[in-house]
């Protein structure tokens, strides 16, 4: 480099800023005066509790002798003052709690508070609850104090959940470090909770001493240091930082309250205790002017006042200041609920409750309905009804659940909102924003209602009237009349809804809306003489959502009179619509009323309307069944079922799923002589679903006797193998190879598999469905040809192992096919225990192992009254029990894995202790040594926890294992009691964990 080069780095160097070394922790060994100084900066660096920790950790550091050994550290002059001066630190900080324990971990922090009780010549080895406070020097008293303050804090801020800071790649050597921190921390707080009463007892002795107290500060501890004679222990003075005692009361009530509300989850009265120190800290923080030396967080002290008077029923409505929390919690514990809701109206204008509370009201009164609490509904429906208004007055979105209130709506519940709605706009000097948000409200009220009765409640309230602009009043009248053509045909008509004058126009729209409501076949009739008198022109087409099956359609066109016409589409079009939402009374006497007027002119449309009645009494009754009822169909319903499947009438439009769903009625009702031995060759050649019936019916009626039953049962096989099959066509490649096409659109089986898949879901036979579960489970396992994860079914045995053209079956068709066919069968009937497991398996092997675990637990439940009987060996056979296992594994639930071990004929070890030595676990391990019968295990347990240091749950594993039941030399009866009793109790709680 050049002189001029080497010139012009060095001057790019000096004028950099230069930025200041870090002051090293010997140098403060060397020169007394430089901590007060550097403590003095205002960014100082090291910071305080950087300095605290470098200290204490020269001072405990351990070192190593001549022979290799480890020796515990010093007690030489060196590490004493280290420790004065990590004490003169933390005196600089004034002591206070809440800085310390952000910046320390609890083991410094102890070492820290042990350092100031021996400083301050607290006597050794004496319980501090033996100590009397009064007689012991200022200094002393509030060393004592300081301790026990931190250790109730500890026990509390230890119980909150933080997610431990996991060590990166290149710091994996800290893991040993990390660990013997957690251990330390582990034990301290083991004792901190073991001596947690005595703390209590210390602190509540502090609050009967009326007099000032005092605290070392810098000065204290120099003096303390300058006495080298007595080794770091001096007499103490009064010559530290003064704190008044209402100070120290005040920071004493407060922790007390904080250490009470943290038992009160274990036991109530605490809350008492709680809210009474809460009290105190609230009126000692009102006499201090300016608190010097209190350090609490007022919000949080306000939220704990709020939740113990709740909790505690300390409130009273009627008093001037009382919060409106407690006035809404005092009305809920009277059962008040009538004031609730007037409580939650009146804030709708002064908003003094925040949303998430009225929230969280609401929610707690629905989970009392969940838990079966009757008299709710209605309250919870007008609290939801408050909670929505509220939003809307601020713009929020409304919430789901008050839309779902709007799909059943109510006069009264319509009423209801108009009056909240009023009275929360009752408040003076109301924002013009809060006015056209309630405008937009009911904007979105009357749109949101299919009953146009109650859409005319609403826009003719003197509120809608004062808050919409004519120019919006008319848009929205606009809007309904057009959405009016497409109301519901179950709605009641209403002639006056719109203030029109009359003319013969409003005449004939008049009567065109009151026949798309109406459902009286009469008043239709009548209605349409007097539109064909009015005006010629076709009146079916006044409602687009009247539709007939497109079957059916040219027959009734070409009625040749225009009012026949109408007639026989508009009755048969609602008629089919009735059927639809299930309303059959009214589809009978619309149908009825079109078979009579149809039969003086065609019989060709008698006929129809006769097969439409036979599918219209077919619903009905297959609807009762779905609801529960076992009443067997009439005789003259079957017999007419029959006759419809052999009828044989030429030129007679005919619909398919007339004919699908008289098959499904037959194998529904267990018919299955008719369908195997009495139905005509042509039938079963001609109408596939008869094919599919007679096939189902042959394999189910023959079904006890496998031998018998595969011939039938490899027809049926064959027949659904081609309805899943695609055709495959040749095609040459550009590098001339020939290459497969699977040609998916076209379907080689007697029908596509989408019919198959509609004719399957009207289906409810047990037997039947179980038959069609087996058939495809085993489709499924031949193609997907995974011999390890096989979904299982009952009856597997009786269909074929191979397939002749395994390429041709669409393999996704059948994967969807069978996950179709098991959740539906399982929405007729969640408590079978074979489609549960079935359903299971087909979780486990694609992987899903939560939701396969569900379902393991649910068939479990359902054979064993809810695990309060055994679960009968065949439904937990080793196969599932070891998918249950795998499941858990997964799911890196390891110590439920160990459980499930001992459910196995044989113990399998070596999984279970695999298992127990993970230590990334995510469930709640020590909670499940209850559940250990094998003493085996438990040992192991007690082992891994040992080597480990883990403390606390080595105990409960030898707790466990010292249950007297489980002792090796009981009788074997008894061994099996206790082992049942396990089971049981475990699988409860997986149950409520996975279900």
């Amino acid at each position: 480099m050049s002189a001029e080069a080497a010139d012009r780095v060095a001057a790019v160097i000096s004028s950099r800023p230069s930025t200041p070394l870090q002051i090293s922790w010997f140098e403060f060994l060397l020169d007394n005066s430089l901590l007060e100084k550097h403590l003095q900066k205002p960014n100082a660096d090291p910071s305080p509790v950087q300095l605290i920790i470098q200290f204490l950790e020269q001072a405990s550091k351990q070192s190593v002798n001549e022979q290799n050994q480890v020796q515990a550290p010093a007690d030489n002059r060196r590490n004493r003052t280290l420790k004065l001066l990590a004490l003169k630190v933390a005196a600089h900080m004034k002591w206070d709690l809440d800085v310390l324990e952000k910046g320390l971990t609890i083991p410094v922090l102890n070492m820290l508070l042990n350092e100031l009780l021996c400083v301050s010549k607290v006597p050794p080895g004496v319980k501090h609850v033996d100590l009397d406070l009064s007689t012991l020097p200022p200094t002393t008293a509030m060393a004592v104090i300081i301790y026990n303050r931190w250790a109730v804090r500890t026990i509390v801020l230890s119980s909150f959940p933080e997610k431990q800071t996991k060590p990166g790649p290149h710091q994996m050597n800290m893991l040993s470090i990390v660990q013997q921190e957690k251990e330390m921390t582990d034990n301290i707080l083991t004792v901190l909770k073991e001596q947690a009463a005595d703390s209590i007892s210390v602190l509540e002795g502090a609050l009967h001493l009326k007099r000032d107290f005092y605290v070392h500060t810098l000065r204290t501890l120099e003096l303390l240091g300058a006495d080298a004679a007595a080794n770091g222990e001096t007499e103490s003075s009064t010559a530290g930082l003064c704190i008044s005692a209402d100070e120290l009361h005040c920071q004493v009530h407060y922790d007390l309250g904080g250490i009470f509300f943290h038992q009160s989850c274990t036991d109530q009265s605490a809350y008492e205790k709680a809210r009474d120190h809460f009290r105190q800290t609230k009126e000692i923080l009102k006499k201090l002017s300016v608190p010097v030396h209190v350090h609490l967080d007022e919000k949080r002290l306000a939220g704990y006042w709020n939740a113990c008077r709740a909790l505690t029923g300390d409130c009273d409505p009627a008093d001037p200041h009382t919060t409106p929390y407690d006035q809404i919690n005092s009305l809920i514990r009277a059962h008040n609920h009538q004031a609730v809701i007037e409580a939650f109206i009146k804030d709708n204008t002064s908003h003094s409750l925040p949303n998430h509370f009225r929230r969280s009201v609401l929610r707690e009164f629905l989970y009392k309905v969940q838990q079966g609490e009757s008299g709710l509904g209605e309250f919870c429906h007008k609290l939801c009804i408050c909670n929505a208004i509220r939003d809307a007055l601020e713009g929020e979105v409304l919430s789901v659940r008050f839309q779902q209130l709007l799909l059943k709506p109510s006069r009264k519940m319509v009423d209801f909102i108009l009056e909240v709605c009023t009275r929360s706009l009752e408040k003076e000097g109301l924002s013009e924003m809060s006015r056209r948000n309630m405008a937009g409200f009911l904007k979105t009220l009357c749109e949101g209602l299919e009953d146009l009765s109650l859409v005319f409640v609403v826009s003719s309230h003197q509120l809608f009237l004062e808050l919409l602009k004519d120019e919006e009043r008319k848009v929205l009248v606009e809007r309904v009349r057009k959405r009016s053509a497409t109301i519901s045909l179950s709605a009641k008509p209403l002639p006056s809804f719109y203030d029109i004058p009359a003319s013969a126009s409003v005449n004939i729209g008049q009567l065109e809306q009151q026949l798309i409501l109406s459902l009286d076949p009469r008043r239709i009739r009548q209605i349409l003489i007097e539109l064909h008198g009015m005006a010629e022109r076709p009146f079916w087409r006044v409602n687009s959502k009247w539709e007939v099956p497109p079957d059916y359609i040219s027959v009734i066109l070409g009625i040749k009179d225009n009012l026949t016409k109408d007639l026989v589409y508009i009755l048969m079009a609602k008629g089919l619509h009735c059927i639809s939402i299930k309303d059959f009374v009214h589809a009978r006497q619309l149908f009825s009323a079109c078979l009579e007027l149809v039969t003086e002119f065609s019989p060709k449309l008698r006929q129809v309307m006769l097969n439409e009645i036979l599918l219209l009494e077919v619903r009905a009754h297959e609807s009762l069944a779905a609801e529960g009822s076992k009443e067997r169909p009439p005789p003259d319903l079957v017999s007419r079922v029959r006759g419809y499947l052999e009828m044989r009438i030429h030129d007679l439009p005919l619909r398919q799923v007339v004919g699908e769903e008289c098959v499904a009625f037959m194998l529904n009702w267990r018919e299955n002589d008719y369908l195997t031995l009495q139905v005509p060759p042509s039938l079963v050649m001609n109408n596939p679903y008869i094919k599919v019936g007679q096939l189902l019916a042959s394999t189910c009626k023959e079904l006890p006797g496998p031998k018998e039953s595969r011939r039938t049962a490899k027809e049926l096989w064959d027949v659904v193998v081609q309805i899943c099959s695609v055709s495959v066509q040749h095609k040459r490649n550009n590098d001339g190879r020939v290459g497969l096409i699977k040609q998916r659109e076209s379907s080689l089986g007697i029908m596509h598999r989408s019919k198959f898949i509609t004719f399957i879901k009207k289906l409810r036979e047990p037997l039947v469905l179980t038959t069609l579960i087996s058939l495809f489970v085993r489709l499924h396992s031949i193609v997907r040809d995974d011999i390890v994860n096989e979904v299982t079914a009952e009856h597997l045995s009786i269909w074929p192992s191979t397939l002749p053209n395994i390429q041709a079956v669409d393999v996704e068709a059948v994967a969807v096919t069978v996950k179709e066919l098991v959740s539906y069968a399982l929405m007729l009937n969640p408590n079978n225990q074979s489609w549960l497991i079935t359903q299971a398996d087909i979780y486990f092997v694609t992987s899903q192992y939560s939701a396969a675990l569900n379902f393991y637990l649910q068939a479990g439940a359902v054979c064993s009254d809810f695990f309060t009987k055994p679960v009968p060996p065949d439904a937990y056979t080793d196969q599932v029990l070891k998918r249950m296992i795998k499941c858990c594994s997964m799911m890196n639930c390891h110590t439920q894995v160990a459980v499930l071990c001992q459910f196995l004929r044989e113990v399998d070890y070596m999984t279970a202790f695999k298992a127990l030595q993970e230590q990334n676990s995510h469930d709640a391990m020590d909670s499940f040594y209850d559940y250990i019968w094998d003493v085996t295990i438990l040992e192991y347990l007690t082992h891994i926890h040992h080597k480990r240091g883990e403390t606390e749950k080595r105990q409960i594993a030898i707790k466990a294992i010292g249950q007297t039941e489980l002792n090796t030399s009981n009788p074997e009866e008894v061994l099996q009691l206790a082992a049942q009793k396990r089971k049981k109790r475990f699988l409860q709680a997986m149950l409520k964990l996975y279900c």
